[in-house]
């Protein structure tokens, strides 16, 4: 997976939270919101280790 894909995927998740958060679909919202982040946090330690 490239850094272009992995970048997408953060954006798409973070993105889903948020619409998730506004229709009140907060499980759906929190779910989203901790996936962007969790892989946020991946690729930034993957990044400093090499």
């Amino acid at each position: 997976m490239t850094d272009l894909h992995r970048d997408i995927l953060i954006g798409l998740t973070f993105i889903m939270g948020i619409l998730g958060f506004i229709s009140g679909e907060f499980i759906v919202s929190t779910i989203m919101f901790g996936s962007a982040a969790l892989f946020s946090n991946m690729l930034l330690n993957r990044s400093s280790h090499d």
